[in-house]
């Protein structure tokens, strides 16, 4: 959700959820009726997030398997463009018209879910049926102590090497960088050698928390309620990518550009490596050579040792008539056998510990390739992977105050130390509202 709809829709949806709460139960979408079974036949409206036309075969037969083993139950499915997600549920929550499940990512889940909109899942779930999920993607939907979603698929970050440069550059392809001191080494050699860029770290969105986390610093204090990074770990990161950024080590497009920037100077051999498995497959796809030519390997981290985890959810909003029907088909359609061959079709993780135990995210096999080796390097990492930056009240407004502060700092407007006391002050004045 963007910025600037966030206040105002937020303070919408309070209202309407109030308003709401004080009218009939019985005035619903869903038109139920009985089967010849005499059974109560339920109508579930499933949203999605832009799965079409690619998982269309697969969305519909989790549902007919569903079906089959549910006769009262059919599942209306729709799938929703990304960008239009946000604004599509907001205005269905308002009306009183939420479908009955949808597939979420954890921060605009937890917007709803501080509204009180969303199932508690820790009463809704049983323990047994939690235990068979990853433990930090069930901890990554969590919010003042309430789990608002059930997890459905994962990555984590790993790191793409371009094998041509580092040879190039007299490094060793086979022993990439795994940590920031070490990434930065790597970007001097390779700039004095080859005239190339060898990091990118991109500063988009979350990234920039996401960096300090994983260099040690806390974004906040324990409840949430005020700044922590202003911090030695803190210091650290702003002067860590001041340095790289004035010394002409990274890209200037690692400030100003979004992670487009990345892939496209990636493909076109100006950078030796990358946090990229999110785009292995384009690499595949439009640079055959170079993908030939990518090693991947465990991503970059700082002190903390900390990887992180990118989580998408399905969740069931408190409007449902059917809650319990909801939750059925939600663990449904999260379960291990349907997440093995969700993953197979695209480079996801299953959020499942049954699928992950499958032989597909353990062994590579003798001719495997790059694609291959990004899905066992990532499901290798989730020991160690976590929701960095958890879901925050005012979260656009922290990340944008941390973003400009080390702008500032990178493009010597003021110093670390100046800009870190900026951010902390910006922070602590958000927090408080």
């Amino acid at each position: 959700m963007k910025k600037k709809l966030g206040f105002l829709a937020l303070l919408l949806v309070i209202t309407m959820l109030v308003v709401s709460a004080c009218g009939s139960k019985d005035e619903g979408k869903s038109k139920d009726s009985k089967n010849a079974s005499g059974d109560e036949q339920i109508e579930l409206e499933f949203w999605t997030m832009q799965l079409q036309p690619t998982f269309t075969d697969y969305i519909n037969g989790i549902i007919k398997d569903f079906e089959g083993e549910n006769p009262n139950i059919k599942i209306k499915w729709l799938d929703v463009p990304a960008a239009d997600l946000s604004k599509k549920i907001l205005s269905a929550v308002t009306t009183n018209t939420a479908p009955d499940v949808v597939n979420l990512n954890p921060t605009f889940a937890s917007q709803l879910a501080e509204l009180d909109a969303l199932v508690n899942m820790d009463e809704a779930v049983s323990d047994e049926d939690k235990a068979l999920y990853v433990k930090g993607a069930w901890e990554a939907n969590n919010i003042n102590g309430t789990t608002f979603a059930i997890p459905w698929y994962l990555s984590t970050s790993v790191t793409l090497n371009n094998k041509a440069i580092f040879e190039e550059a007299g490094l060793d392809p086979e022993k990439p960088a795994t940590t920031y001191e070490e990434a930065a080494e790597y970007a001097k050699i390779i700039k004095e050698k080859t005239g190339k860029y060898g990091y990118f770290p991109s500063m988009d969105l979350s990234l920039v928390l996401q960096h300090m986390v994983m260099m040690g610093a806390d974004l906040t204090n324990e409840d949430g309620t005020k700044a922590a990074f202003n911090s030695p770990e803190g210091l650290y990161a702003f002067e860590y990518f001041t340095k790289l950024y004035q010394d002409g080590l990274i890209p200037r497009e690692a400030l100003t550009g979004d992670q487009r920037s990345t892939i496209d100077m990636y493909q076109a051999g100006q950078v030796a490596f990358f946090d990229g498995s999110q785009f292995i497959v384009q690499v595949k796809e439009n640079a055959p050579d170079l993908y030939a030519n990518t090693i991947p390997s465990q991503a970059i981290t700082g002190k903390s040792g900390k990887k992180t985890m990118s989580v998408q959810n399905v969740v069931v909003p408190k409007q449902t008539k059917h809650q319990e029907a909801a939750v059925k088909f939600a663990l449904f359609l999260t379960n291990g056998k349907n997440q093995l061959e969700f993953s197979k079709l695209t480079p996801i993780l299953p959020s499942n510990v049954e699928a992950l135990a499958d032989p597909y995210f353990t062994e590579a096999g003798d001719d495997a390739e790059p694609t291959d080796l990004v899905r066992i390097v990532s499901a290798s990492q989730l020991d160690s992977a976590e929701l960095l930056v958890p879901p925050m009240k005012n979260y656009d407004e922290l990340r944008q105050a941390m973003y400009d502060a080390i702008s500032a700092s990178m493009l010597g407007e003021m110093t670390p130390q100046e800009a870190l006391d900026q951010a902390e002050q910006e922070w602590n004045d958000i927090l408080a509202k």
